[in-house]
């Protein structure tokens, strides 16, 4: 029982001391950035690790994951995200060898095969986060670009602004077509080439405004201040969905947890306890149970999954 307190308290503080360590990377580099462009300025990184690590960053296995990473909204480069997924895994293989009794190399592959599912699953459920992340900031956009108007500044000058002053993922869009205007690229089609990347229906919606309104002719900032306000009124809707339905979100996670937690827990108390679910028997109840934890997990999602 105190070998299994001492490790949930080590996993909780190990998770804790990683979030920290990430947040203090995140802000660390970002105040680096700004210094260097500050005083134009390159920094030389000369750990062997880092070098190995911007090496690996270059290879196309690696831009393969950072375009799923980007998908994601991760900000991790590829050789970051791998080493966290070596952490976990070994992390994984000290669990099963503790806790479920599970010897060498087979902990191992346990814990290489518990980070590929959750690679796989963490890919899959944060697949249109990226887009998500630009459409709760299209309202600052659409704001952001309407006092540019009022004030005087013609619409490029106005995106200009927008990449300065939007954080990302919406300031890298849109100080890429920024760039794009600068080297003489006719605003319709980089404003066309922007909404490829970004295929959401709120932003096909903000591109045609600006392609009636450019050709039509019209007052630009207050349709703009009109649409700031209704998708700020949407995305206030959609938080209050996710607060009213967060209960049974949890809910579905925690469900299947407890009873995996409740049986690890029996077994370092009483050792053998879950060999009777490997037996003939054992492995039907051990199938029905996983078939109906995923089953109440989607059917869950589904009914939650409620779009404005």
């Amino acid at each position: 029982m105190s070998i299994s307190i001492l490790f949930s308290l080590s996993v909780l503080l190990g998770i804790w001391g990683m979030y920290e360590y990430l947040g203090y990377r995140a802000k660390k580099n970002e105040w680096k950035k700004r210094a260097e462009e500050w005083y134009d300025i390159k920094s030389k990184r000369k750990s062997f690790i880092i070098v190995w690590g911007d090496r690996f960053d270059r290879s196309p296995h690696a831009r393969d994951v950072q375009q799923k990473l980007v998908r994601a909204n991760i900000s991790l480069s590829p050789s970051e995200y791998y080493g966290i997924m070596l952490i976990g895994a070994l992390g994984t293989a000290f669990f099963l060898n503790s806790v479920v009794g599970l010897h060498a190399p087979y902990n191992l592959m346990g814990g290489l095969a518990g980070m590929y599912a959750i690679q796989n699953l963490l890919f899959i459920v944060r697949r249109n986060k990226y887009q998500e992340r630009l459409n709760d900031q299209l309202s600052d956009v659409c704001r952001l670009l309407a006092n540019s108007l009022r004030a005087g500044l013609t619409l490029t000058q106005g995106i200009e602004l927008v990449a300065k002053e939007i954080p990302q993922p919406a300031g890298h869009e849109f100080s890429r077509m920024a760039r794009e205007l600068q080297l003489g690229v006719n605003f319709d089609r980089a404003l066309a080439d922007m909404e490829k990347r970004i295929p959401t229906r709120d932003f096909r919606i903000f591109a045609a405004t600006l392609f009636i309104q450019r050709r039509a002719g019209g007052n630009l900032s207050e349709v703009l201040q009109e649409m700031a306000e209704t998708l700020e009124d949407r995305r206030i809707v959609n938080q209050e969905i996710k607060t009213m339905t967060a209960e049974q979100r949890y809910v579905s996670i925690l469900v299947p947890i407890m009873p995996i937690a409740l049986v690890l827990m029996m077994n370092t108390m009483n050792e053998g306890f879950i060999d009777p679910l490997f037996s003939g028997f054992g492995l039907v109840l051990l199938v029905l149970f996983v078939v109906g934890t995923l089953l109440s997990y989607f059917l869950v999602k589904k009914v939650t999954n409620i779009k404005v």
